[in-house]
């Protein structure tokens, strides 16, 4: 194998692809920000118990896809899976759910590892943007955090995507619908894998993607005859809020994810461009996560959207996002006193918040003009020793080709009056 190769299942971010991932999170990012929502960073390991105990030791993340390690102490450390169970820990930590302001509204952004068969739009190194609203048994949370999802995607002028909704129920009612389908499972024609997970997580075989099993699944009870009337008049209240906001969802009551933690409120967010990796991001409510990793009762509602699974959706729909050229004047020296004078005003505007480069390497005027010209600079700026004899700069327009001379002392303001 080349040493310049990244691991299997994992993915460089490189230039100019990587200018649409940043464009991706800061349109996820804003509305959050918008919305009280303050961010959050957390370490890329935790301590396995965290996630055997909170995302579950039932599911495949816990059992086969999450990558740990032995410290030179014998602590047992894994890379972050997902990131809501490092939220609420670094959340409970910090006693943010005692500054007396609940429900705590976090946001956040990073790497999450999984070991899985790499495929187009599934790594074993993902990125993702995340939203948690920690302390609090609200609809309106829910809803807000579903509608704030679907702002974000719009935004990016995404519209090919589908909202799907479902409730999970919630620690009164749902034993009751596990003991039912437990039942149903039993009767039917499965592997040995699926059927241990009938005894741990009934509800995740709703959500086996194999058409045998799938066709099994057809008369199996549904969880929503079994809600209680807190969960029905619970989520009535999501779908009537998510209406009345003018976003168009569908009800899905297969929806389960793939998380022990969820209660109530489940979502995912579709995109049917993406094959069978349909799915760009979801999340739901999970009250009882915080007491399942030791602290106290913090009813809370989160999602996670993935940054590569919309850029793959972006690219789907052929939409092309308004990226800003990375530098807008570029400038280019013929010798030496030219060389220290035009870099003198490269750091004058840049510190005038203008993006400006220069022809670095002391290359000749066709050299540099090619940088220029790929650089996708509006502007550039050239100037020998003639130039500087006369106290002047050459500004070349790119788009028009037009050349003028402008005096070295006002060419920084000219730029600046002319990039607006």
């Amino acid at each position: 194998m080349s040493t310049f190769q990244a691991p299997k299942g994992t993915y460089d971010l490189t230039p100019p692809r990587s200018a649409t991932f940043l464009a991706v999170r800061e349109a996820i990012s804003a509305p959050l920000r918008d919305s009280g929502y303050g961010y959050i960073e957390t370490p890329g390991f935790e301590n396995v118990e965290l996630f055997a105990r909170g995302v579950g030791e039932s599911t495949d993340i816990v059992t086969k896809e999450m990558y740990t390690l032995t410290t030179k102490g014998g602590s047992q450390l894994a890379l972050r899976p997902e990131g809501t169970a490092s939220v609420l820990r670094a959340a409970l930590e910090a006693n943010l759910h005692k500054a007396g302001n609940l429900p705590v509204k976090l946001w956040y952004s990073g790497s999450y590892y999984r070991y899985e068969r790499p495929q187009s739009g599934r790594y074993r190194h993902f990125s993702q943007v995340g939203a948690e609203a920690i302390g609090s048994e609200d609809p309106a949370l829910d809803a807000e955090l579903i509608i704030l999802a679907d702002q974000a995607y719009r935004s990016l002028g995404l519209r090919q995507f589908r909202i799907l909704l479902n409730s999970l129920g919630d620690k009164e009612c749902r034993p009751v619908y596990r003991e039912a389908l437990q039942t149903f499972l039993r009767d039917l024609d499965l592997d040995e894998e699926t059927r241990r997970r009938i005894e741990i997580n009934p509800l995740r075989v709703l959500d086996d993607k194999r058409a045998d099993v799938q066709k099994q699944l057809t008369d199996a009870p549904k969880l929503r005859d079994y809600l209680c009337d807190a969960c029905k008049a619970y989520h009535e209240e999501v779908r009537a809020l998510i209406t009345a906001a003018g976003v168009v969802f569908e009800d899905d009551e297969k929806l389960v994810r793939g998380l022990d933690y969820y209660t109530r409120t489940t979502f995912e967010f579709v995109h049917d461009g993406l094959g069978s990796q349909s799915a760009v991001g979801g999340g739901g409510r999970y009250d009882g996560l915080s007491e399942m990793i030791g602290g106290p009762e913090l009813p809370s509602v989160g999602w996670a959207l993935g940054v590569d699974r919309t850029v793959l959706a972006l690219e789907a729909e052929g939409v092309e996002l308004d990226l800003p050229a990375t530098t807008s004047v570029y400038a280019v020296p013929l010798g030496e006193e030219a060389r220290r004078v035009l870099f003198g005003v490269v750091t004058e505007l840049r510190r005038a918040g203008i993006a400006a480069d220069f022809a670095f390497g002391g290359r000749g005027l066709k050299g540099a003009m090619k940088s220029a010209n790929r650089s996708g600079a509006r502007y550039t700026l050239v100037a020998g020793e003639r130039d500087l004899a006369e106290g002047v700069v050459q500004l070349k327009d790119m788009e028009s080709g037009e050349q003028t001379a402008v005096p070295l002392a006002e060419a920084a303001a000219e730029l600046a009056k002319r990039l607006g």
